[in-house]
């Protein structure tokens, strides 16, 4: 069984998170995902403390897909610096795991 990771990204827009999510299914770079919704972000931008709506996504790939994935969401997204990164996903149902294997692999595969 392939590992599995999940990349979690946030998005200045529902649009934005749809139009970027169905890209990254569509490239087979994820098997699939889910947009969550408005989240509240407080951060810190060029040295002053901002606060935003954010729209939350998770995206499910293989472990070797990943990088391949944060990339490609970097290069679409709107923010200057996106947040995009990879959780490893340590126990999954086998069966699941395969079917984000499958849907990940390059066509013909």
């Amino acid at each position: 069984m392939k590992p599995i990771t999940t990349v979690y990204a946030v998005f200045g827009s529902v649009e934005e998170a749809e139009r970027i999510g169905l890209a990254m299914v569509e490239q087979r770079l994820a098997a699939c995902v889910n947009i969550i919704g408005p989240c509240r972000s407080i951060f810190r931008w060029k040295g002053q403390v901002q606060q935003g709506q954010e729209v939350a996504a998770l995206f499910k790939t293989t472990a070797d897909r990943a990088p391949a994935l944060i990339e490609a969401i970097a290069a679409m997204h709107s923010y200057e610096v996106p947040a995009a990164v990879a959780w490893a996903i340590s126990e999954a149902v086998p069966d699941y795991a395969c079917w984000v294997a499958d849907e990940t692999a390059a066509e013909g595969v």
